[in-house]
């Protein structure tokens, strides 16, 4: 084992103190390294049946793997990747729940058969809480760190009660995934933050078919020299001795110091890349020199050195084989999902399915919509301590680029409401890991334009990961976004980007157009237990806009809520119009609702106006309600109007209301350029506006 003091820590290191393992945990340790290379040996010889779904195996890490679970208490915390079921042996899980999932059988503990191998999702008493981790190599870092600032964050609120017990995380990863971007954003804040987490990285110096030599300009252990902060240790992955003392070093300094540990493990790759992309096709003569570092027959040799008898070895070695013999045919046997339940656990329950509290209180002054979203975060995080709120620029004094987080850093401390780095990735992706710990994260992107970084976590670890834990990690996430263009805002602060959000499944997406709805759908997105992105439109914060003015409303008392995937009618036609058949709907959100009420007034009493409010869920019932009232329906968006959601929309409305049209439906939206001018007269050409929308609803009536 090689160690490197932290850059800032004392001389003395927690390493000195490892103690040599006890013959129970060798004896453990040789049973489940036999185990896990029969699981090995037996998939590969029946892959008739177990490739029939991708596999990978820890054949060539299990010592490491093993030395590290064995550290582990149910009260800490891991991010486990695909090649990782020794590390889950030595958790405690038995080969029938890992086959389970490999055959992707009902009873799989981790995702009910809708995941693959050796991606765990479970919260069991004697285990360590393992939160649902992607296939997407490099992204559990995120979360996992996530995980470790929640542990900080929660502790320090005395929240956590596990808290005595100095919970660790760890995030196992390979070597060829530290060289991900996102990578790079958990170690700054890990370093920067000081936060209880181990980084425990396999290199076997394979990515798939790519080496080391082609990837990467050096190890993880030589990376990590560049985070301030950031301890190191390395050792031999294949040898059980010293990577259980490393991994005792490794868990002592996190739960004494609380600060973040890369420990740098190479290993040999001695089965296959997967199960499909097969060893033999590229390997060569690598595979054999790995072969000669194999860690079972090292592990052999030591244990005999150690004392202990062949005899002794060889019936483990035996009762590892029959256990796996067994196991296999019972999870052969074993029923596969019920396909009426393939559509469960797309969301958690809502907890808000009912408006509630008061949405005008007498005597309440009227508020713009930046300032109810202000209120209502300070009434979340004032009511329930294990809600924090940051992002880039919302702490100290500046408090957001539009002040819509002014003070809030100075009424509740650094540690609940902070600046992030310029991380858009991390801001989005830790919410999973703080979620899973048990803290309830508001978080902000700066601009709508500037989310994309973050869409790769949003995908892949936050919207999956109800669905794939069958609701066990449901992402209790609140991403506010500042959208829409506000008059010379430019290409990169202009932008609208709900159409790509919704092509997103398993994330929520409001998107309110008052303050009364601002504060009401805030309280009720962070209360939600799921990923919910809050589309807050730039033009409208201040009412400043001309035409915006009904933005500000009389603020709604502390508590108030509104249940998501509810739309409101907030203009009516009149009975006279709508008995004459004159009357029509403008379905929009958003900056449409007020081009709408401006464009309505040259039609009186002809035009209903539906704000949805929430695009995900939908309120498809309030649109087909509309539709069947007047038969004539506008879709308004702000958004380039091809490929949109209006577009979308419009299509199910022909779709399923065709009978009750008298037209067809209109759509109304932005030009179908790149990004919004700079110039504002350019700007006013390419965006809908409230003359366009009256054209367009003097059409739609047969003007």
């Amino acid at each position: 084992m090689q160690t490197t003091p932290a850059l800032d820590a004392p001389e003395t290191d927690v390493a000195a103190g490892a103690a040599h393992p006890d013959r129970a945990t060798l004896l453990r340790a040789y049973r489940l390294m036999q185990t896990s290379a029969e699981m090995a040996r037996l998939y590969e010889e029946n892959k008739a049946v177990t490739a029939k779904y991708v596999h990978a195996t820890a054949r060539g890490h299990e010592a490491i793997q093993l030395a590290a679970a064995f550290q582990l208490r149910e009260t800490d915390y891991c991010a486990l990747y695909y090649r990782d079921d020794a590390f889950m042996l030595g958790l405690g899980l038995q080969p029938y729940e890992l086959m389970l999932q490999l055959m992707a059988k009902r009873d799989d503990p981790f995702s009910g058969g809708r995941t693959y191998y050796s991606h765990p999702s479970l919260r069991r008493p004697g285990v360590p809480v393992i939160p649902h981790q992607s296939s997407a190599t490099g992204m559990q870092a995120i979360p996992a760190t996530g995980m470790a600032h929640a542990v900080k964050y929660l502790e320090s609120q005395q929240q956590l009660p596990t808290a005595a017990e100095q919970p660790v995380v760890l995030c196992s990863i390979g070597d060829g995934a530290m060289t991900e971007g996102e990578v790079a954003e958990a170690l700054q804040m890990a370093a920067l933050h000081q936060l209880p987490i181990i980084y425990l990285v396999q290199d076997n110096e394979w990515g798939i078919s790519a080496t080391g030599r082609e990837m990467r300009s050096m190890n993880a252990y030589e990376f990590a020299a560049g985070f301030k902060g950031l301890h190191r240790l390395q050792c031999d992955g294949a040898d059980f001795v010293d990577s259980f003392a490393t991994m005792q070093a490794a868990t002592g300094y996190v739960r004494q110091r609380r600060g973040p540990v890369l420990v740098h493990a190479k290993c040999p790759l001695l089965g296959h890349h997967t199960s499909g992309v097969r060893r033999e096709w590229y390997r060569g003569d690598n595979l054999t020199e790995h072969q000669q570092n194999d860690p079972l027959p090292r592990f052999h040799q030591q244990l005999l050195t150690e004392g202990f008898a062949e005899g002794e070895l060889g019936y483990a070695t035996a009762a590892a084989q029959a256990t796996v013999q067994e196991d296999y045919q019972r999870a052969l046997a074993a029923p596969n999902p019920d396909p009426a339940t393939f559509a469960e656990h797309e969301f958690a329950p809502a907890a808000v399915t009912e408006e509630a509290g008061e949405r005008s209180p007498q005597g309440a002054d009227k508020a713009i919509m930046v300032d109810a979203a202000l209120h209502a975060v300070d009434d979340i995080l004032r009511e329930f301590p294990e809600a924090l709120f940051y992002g880039q620029d919302v702490g100290g004094e500046l408090g957001g680029v539009f002040r819509e987080a002014a003070l809030l850093a100075k009424k509740y401390g650094d540690a609940r409401v902070f600046n992030t780095p310029i991380q858009e990735a991390y801001i989005v992706g830790s919410t999973a890991g703080m979620s899973a710990v048990g803290a309830k994260p508001i978080v902000e992107i700066q601009f709508a334009d500037y989310i994309w970084p973050a869409l790769n976590q949003l995908v892949e670890e936050l919207s999956k990961s109800c669905y794939l834990s069958v609701g066990k990690f449901p992402v209790q996430s609140l991403i506010r976004v500042p959208i829409g263009a506000y008059g010379g805002g430019g290409p990169y602060h202009s932008g609208s980007i709900e159409s790509t959000l919704l092509t997103i499944r398993g994330i929520k997406v409001v998107y309110p157009s008052n303050a009364a709805d601002m504060k009401g759908l805030m309280r009720a997105a962070f209360l939600d237990p799921n990923p919910v992105v809050m589309l807050e439109h730039k033009g409208i914060y201040w009412s400043k806009v001309p035409g915006t003015e009904d933005a500000k409303t009389v603020e709604p008392a502390a508590g108030y809520v509104i249940p998501l995937g509810k739309a409101n009618v907030v203009q009516e036609a009149s009975a006279e119009k709508l008995a004459a058949g004159d009357t029509c709907v403008v379905v929009t959100y958003g900056m449409g609702v007020y081009w709408a009420k401006a464009a309505s007034k040259q039609l009186p009493g002809q035009v209903e106006i539906l704000d949805l409010r929430t695009l995900n869920p939908l309120d498809w019932e309030a649109v087909q309600a509309a539709t069947r009232r007047h038969g004539k329906v506008l879709v308004l968006t702000e958004e380039p109007l091809m490929n949109s959601f209006a577009e979308s929309l419009a299509g199910r409305i022909q779709r399923h209301c065709f009978q009750q049209l008298d037209a067809p439906v209109f759509t109304l939206g932005a030009a179908n350029l790149p990004a919004i001018a700079l110039n504002v007269e350019l700007e006013k050409q390419m965006l809908p506006n409230a003359d366009k929308t009256l054209a367009a609803l003097q059409e739609l009536l047969g003007y």
